[in-house]
């Protein structure tokens, strides 16, 4: 099992900077390249609500699951 984090693509298409959304999130610039990296083996949904209202999208935007197939 394998869950992928897209923030980075989701970031590019909203053309928004890590900087910027580590603020408009309320982490820090570190915790948020470790997610968009995914370097993080789980996410508050408290931060993933937070991300989401952010970039204005949805969970699945940003996690998907691919089998290890």
């Amino acid at each position: 099992m394998a869950i992928i984090l897209r923030l980075d693509r989701v970031m590019a298409d909203r053309k928004i900077s890590l900087n910027e959304l580590a603020e408009r999130v309320g982490i820090s610039n570190v915790n948020l390249s470790n997610i968009k990296t995914g370097k993080i083996s789980a996410i508050r949904f408290s931060t993933l609500n937070a991300i989401c209202t952010a970039l204005e999208c949805q969970p699945g935007d940003i996690l998907e699951y691919q089998s290890d197939d």
